[in-house]
């Protein structure tokens, strides 16, 4: 143990003769305390409503999806599809159909999207855990089940057969309409099932059997708008997307979950960004508290100092002893404030009922504790307590340890 240290030690463990001092000591350790808790419980909270937010809005994203980087749709040949079928890392692939439509019931009309599906998509997605009311639609059937908004603003209940929801697009091409039917491409639908995802894809989607979508748009039978892909359990997801443009082209991109949802992704670690920089301000504010404890702490040691000086230390050793003493302070109190941090989270996510905060009556609000949070905060905290014992010991000059 060198000198500087040893004596940063004992002046750690040991009390000074001022009470003031000890006082001001405290409360600088309490602060780099409760900003590392503080800063540790939001970041999981954040990290916990990340994945509260994900877990509803990519409940029906594929593992992948291939779509058309020229037009809305594309050609799936025959040939193409039975390569897609030989590719190791996928356990299944569905083809899809997606457009904008107008849709109408018992008078009242709303624009949607379409999402005719074919046989093989309750594979790639779970749809047992979207369905809010009736089953799931049968394949090549007029069928549809639409989400819950949807079917709230147009009225419509379950197997109503008396009902039928009519879906209508322009027809492509050119000339003089003269009527509605030469305007428009029209079938009729009966509702057999309401979805609940997230208020976006519930208020604007409808799902049907993929021939639906193609009568609907004048697709051929081969003719799709994307592809979405369930990928083997440990799959190498870039060597499939290798394969995958190998089969479809250049023309196809392909996206992964997270790069579907891209845009609430970044919205979320922009909120995130800006909270911890906001907390790290407060904490920077709470580490000036170790700043003036270190020079309380100085001009409390000044004869000492003097003493040591005499002795033998140089100025850079009686520095050393004030920097270590502070960057100590900081790794204790920021590990004690993690520790603290941590149960609150643990209470927040295991704890009892009446301990937890709720978003809602029934809801707790959500929290997830990640390493790399814990890291952050530690590495964030410990810095800022760093360069606030680098300031109070460079306080420290020649003359001051030489005329005590």
């Amino acid at each position: 143990m060198s000198f500087s240290t040893y004596i940063a030690k004992r002046y750690l463990r040991s009390k000074s003769s001022n009470n003031a001092i000890n006082f001001i000591t405290y409360i600088a350790i309490v602060g780099i305390v409760l900003g590392s808790a503080s800063l540790f419980v939001v970041l999981s909270g954040f990290a916990g409503l990340r994945e509260f937010t994900l877990q509803y809005t990519t409940i029906i994203d594929p593992d992948l999806k291939a779509e058309t980087t020229l037009g809305k749709s594309f050609i799936l040949e025959p040939n193409s599809e039975a390569k897609l079928r030989t590719i190791a890392g996928i356990a299944s692939y569905s083809k899809i159909v997606e457009e904008r439509v107008i849709g109408s019931f018992d008078g009242k009309k709303q624009p949607l999207f379409i999402k005719g599906v074919d046989s093989n998509y309750t594979r790639v997605n779970k749809v047992d855990s979207i369905l809010w009311q009736g089953s799931w639609l049968t394949n090549k059937t007029s069928q549809v089940v639409v989400g819950y908004g949807v079917s709230n603003s147009l009225n419509i209940g379950l197997l109503d057969y008396g009902k039928r929801i009519t879906l209508l697009v322009p027809k492509p091409g050119k000339g003089q309409i003269t009527s509605l039917e030469q305007a428009f491409n029209k079938v009729e639908t009966v509702n057999v099932g309401v979805f609940t995802v997230n208020e976006k894809l519930d208020d604007n989607y409808i799902f049907s059997a993929i021939e639906v979508a193609q009568e609907l748009l004048s697709f051929k039978d081969n003719q799709i708008t994307n592809i979405e892909f369930k990928l083997k359990e440990g799959a190498n997801e870039d060597e499939v997307k290798a394969q995958i443009r190998a089969v479809l082209g250049d023309n196809i991109t392909l996206k992964n979950t997270q790069q579907l949802n891209d845009a609430l992704n970044k919205m979320l670690n922009t909120e995130n960004l800006m909270v911890y920089l906001l907390l790290t301000l407060v904490s920077i504010i709470l580490i000036f508290n170790v700043i003036g404890s270190l020079i309380m702490m100085i001009l409390d040691k000044k004869r000492t100092l003097t003493t040591l000086y005499s002795i033998g230390a140089t100025l850079k050793d009686i520095r050393r002893i004030f920097f270590i003493q502070g960057a100590a302070m900081t790794i204790i109190g920021s590990l004690l404030g993690l520790f603290i941090g941590y149960l609150i989270s643990l209470n927040q996510i295991y704890g009892p009922e009446f301990l937890k905060v709720y978003i809602t009556p029934n809801l707790p609000y959500p929290l997830a504790i990640k390493f790399e949070n814990m890291l952050l905060v530690f590495v964030t905290i410990t810095i800022l307590g760093i360069i606030a014992s680098k300031i109070a010991s460079a306080r420290i000059t020649k003359d001051m340890v030489k005329t005590g």
